[in-house]
C-alpha cells in the first residue's frame, strides 16, 4: 500500500452535542482538526470547540465552527468549503447530524416526516457528495455515517427515523463500491440505546422497556460510539469498507 503524508483533519455535522460532540473530542486527541458543523445551538458549538481545544493532542490543531442546515444542497456545500478553507484539507466526514419526531405513522404530521428526512438522511447524502469530490481529488478519504440500531431491526413509532437510518445503510454500502477503488472507504455506526438530550425525553415507561432489551443492561455513553466512529477514520482501517458496526451492548441480537 502507497504511503501518503496524513494531515488528520475531520468535518463532523452534529457536533454541537451527544455523539458528534464526543467524536469531535476523541478526534482532538487523536490529533486531528476539527471543523464543528451545526445546525442551531452556538452556544453548544462553541462549548463542543473549547472541549477540543482543551483535549488537543498538539497546539498545532485547528477547530473551527460553521453554522449550516446540512440538509440543504447550499448548506453541504458550505460545510465542506468552511472545512477546507479553515483546516487546509478533508480526509474524514463524520455524519452525525440527526433528529426524532416520534409517532405512530398514522398520527404523524407530514412536516414531521419531511423534516426528519432531511436532517437524518437528506444531509448524509449532500454532505458526503461535496465531500468525496476532494477526496477523490486527493485519492484518500474516509466517510463514518451514524446510523441507528431501529434502521436495522425497526421501531414502533419511528417510522420516519427507521427509514432514514435504514436509508443511510443502503447508501453506505452503495458508496462504498463507488469510492473504493480511489482510496476512500465508506462505513457506518449504527448505535443503540446512548445516553444523549434524545434518549433523556424518552417517558419512563418507554426507556424501561428499552433497557430491559439491553443484555449488557445499561445505556451506552456517547464516547463508546465515538470510538467506533474513530476506529473507522483510522488507518488501521484501510481494508474495511461498506460495513454497519452496531455499538447496541447487544440489543439487536
Amino acid at each position: 500500500m502507497e504511503e501518503r503524508a496524513l494531515s488528520h483533519t475531520a468535518l463532523v455535522t452534529g457536533g454541537s452535542r451527544g455523539i458528534g460532540r464526543a467524536v469531535c473530542i476523541l478526534l482532538a486527541k487523536r490529533g486531528y482538526s476539527v471543523c464543528i458543523g451545526y445546525a442551531g445551538r452556538e452556544d453548544a458549538a462553541g462549548e463542543t470547540k473549547s472541549l477540543c481545544e482543551e483535549h488537543a493532542a498538539s497546539p498545532a490543531q485547528i477547530f473551527s465552527l460553521c453554522r449550516a442546515d446540512a440538509g440543504t444542497e447550499e448548506g453541504a456545500k458550505n460545510l465542506v468549503e468552511t472545512a477546507l478553507l479553515s483546516l487546509g484539507s478533508l480526509e474524514v466526514l463524520v455524519n452525525c447530524a440527526g433528529i426524532t419526531r416520534d409517532s405512530l405513522l398514522l398520527a404523524a404530521k407530514t412536516e414531521d416526516l419531511d423534516a426528519v428526512l432531511q436532517t437524518d438522511l437528506r444531509s448524509v447524502l449532500l454532505v458526503t457528495r461535496a465531500a468525496a469530490k476532494p477526496m477523490l481529488r486527493q485519492r484518500y478519504g474516509r466517510i463514518i455515517s451514524i446510523s441507528s440500531v431501529v434502521g436495522l431491526h425497526g421501531n414502533a413509532g419511528q417510522s420516519a427515523y427507521a427509514a432514514a437510518k435504514a436509508g443511510i445503510l443502503g447508501f453506505t454500502k452503495s458508496i462504498a463500491k463507488e469510492l473504493a477503488g480511489r482510496g476512500i472507504t465508506a462505513n457506518a455506526v449504527a448505535p443503540g440505546m446512548i445516553a444523549t438530550d434524545m434518549t433523556a425525553a424518552m417517558p419512563e415507561r418507554a426507556r424501561e422497556t428499552a433497557l430491559s432489551s439491553i443484555p449488557m443492561g445499561r445505556e451506552g455513553a456517547p464516547e463508546e460510539v465515538a470510538e467506533a466512529v474513530c476506529f473507522f477514520a483510522s488507518e488501521e482501517a484501510s481494508y474495511i469498507t461498506g460495513q454497519v458496526l452496531a455499538a447496541d451492548g447487544g440489543m439487536g441480537m
